[in-house]
């Protein structure tokens, strides 16, 4: 086995996968984190920045301090000697939860000094006759092999891109972003990926973002028994997100005011009808002290009919 070979993979379940696949053929740094939710840094791998990741992610999904330094903060040192190798390889998938941990990952790369090391990128998404996205640990062996062998390799264009979304993305201004939306590079979902992420502030209308009322419409089309099951549409039909258990779970508790049980169904309350239908806003019952990278996410509002946020 080679050495000189990073792969940069997100998360254990596909690292797992790509051992058995005899994929990896080098060294592995497990990308173990959700950079789209939290409070964020452009320096990853400060000490400033870890600090604020470890707070909030024992505040808000109890993982411990000592969990996060043992699976995210021992990665950091294979990055210390760009020397050891000549390639590095990206394993990321097609969502914004993994296009903003894999925008954040080239950032630290070219912090690191990789910029003239051959980078290349191993992407899910679309595939031949399929109606859905894929994630690449939904793939086939022989799918997975492909796409392994298709991989692209990013132009210095694309990592400047990447880079400076990183960078947009851990300022105040999230308008900012819009203006990278119809940017031209290699990451085929980015667009679509940097377009979820506006939507992810709250309509100006019902002060509930694009997925909270896809979830209430969800309940005023299917007849949901219980959370459980609403949990599982959730996931399945939440678009772009990549959204996993622990981030719907925080989601659909938010809602809770909007859903009613009666019987073995789910139901919307009269505040859920009113917020569907964008006769009443809510922001006020909702807002809270939550972060997308730089910014407040109350802190703005989206208008669906220019599709711009405004700053409150």
């Amino acid at each position: 086995m080679t050495k000189d070979i990073l792969h940069i993979t997100n998360g254990d379940s596909l690292t797992d996968r790509l051992h058995q696949l005899a994929l990896i053929d080098g060294d592995c740094f497990v990308w173990r984190e959700m950079l789209c939710e939290g409070p964020t840094l452009i320096r990853t791998e400060s000490l400033e920045s870890l600090q604020n990741r470890k707070e909030f992610l024992e505040k808000y999904y109890r993982i411990t301090p000592n969990d996060y330094e043992q699976k995210f903060v021992s990665q950091l040192s294979k990055l210390d000697d760009r020397k050891r190798y000549k390639e590095v390889i990206l394993w990321f998938e097609y969502d914004l939860f993994c296009h903003m941990n894999m925008v954040a990952a080239i950032s630290l790369l070219l912090r690191k000094g990789f910029e003239k090391v051959p980078i290349f990128l191993v992407c899910s998404g679309r595939i031949e006759g399929e109606s859905k996205c894929f994630g690449l640990n939904e793939l086939n062996d022989s799918q997975l092999i492909t796409h392994f062998k298709n991989k692209k390799q990013l132009t210095v264009d694309d990592l400047q891109l990447a880079s400076h979304i990183w960078t947009l993305y851990c300022e105040e201004n999230p308008n900012k972003i819009a203006g990278q939306i119809k940017a031209s590079s290699s990451f085929e979902y980015l667009s679509i990926c940097l377009r979820a992420h506006l939507e992810r502030f709250p309509n100006a209308k019902s002060g509930l973002n694009t997925l909270e009322t896809n979830i209430l419409k969800m309940i005023d089309t299917y007849q949901i028994r219980n959370m459980k099951q609403l949990m599982g549409y959730a996931l399945e039909y939440q678009g772009f997100y990549g959204y996993g258990d622990m981030q719907m779970k925080r989601i659909i508790a938010k809602l809770f005011q909007f859903l009613d049980q009666t019987g073995d169904q789910l139901i919307l309350s009269e505040r859920g009808k009113l917020a569907l239908q964008e006769k009443k806003n809510f922001y006020n019952t909702t807002a809270a002290d939550w972060y997308y990278g730089g910014v407040n996410k109350y802190h703005y509002l989206y208008n669906t009919d220019t599709r711009n946020l405004m700053k409150l």
